[in-house]
């Protein structure tokens, strides 16, 4: 799904926990264009910064997962079509919203 033309797009970023700190996927976000904000494992050798303000939104992302998952039409995806699916998504998150 391609984003409006009107809206800007800066630099895309990802946001994983540690469990994803690894060169090879570090590497594979780089080929994609984008900028990992992923915090240091503990063990790494040579630690690499990431932009802590940005790290905390993580957090919120996965809560507004956790709370769609309680849609069991969410969790299972009964639809056939994307656009249905789609469509729920939108459903559930104006609900979660209005809550």
């Amino acid at each position: 799904m391609t984003p409006p033309r009107h809206l800007h797009c800066s630099k895309a970023r990802l946001r994983a926990d540690k469990a994803y700190d690894s060169n090879g996927f570090r590497e594979k976000i780089a080929v994609m264009n984008a900028e990992a904000v992923i915090p240091s494992k503990r063990n790494r050798k040579a630690f690499i910064p990431h932009d802590q303000a940005l790290y905390k939104d993580r957090n919120r992302i996965e809560r507004c997962f956790n709370r769609l998952k309680h849609f069991r039409r969410f969790a299972t995806r009964y639809d056939r079509r994307t656009i249905h699916f789609t469509g729920f998504i939108y459903l559930a998150a104006a609900m979660i919203w209005i809550a």
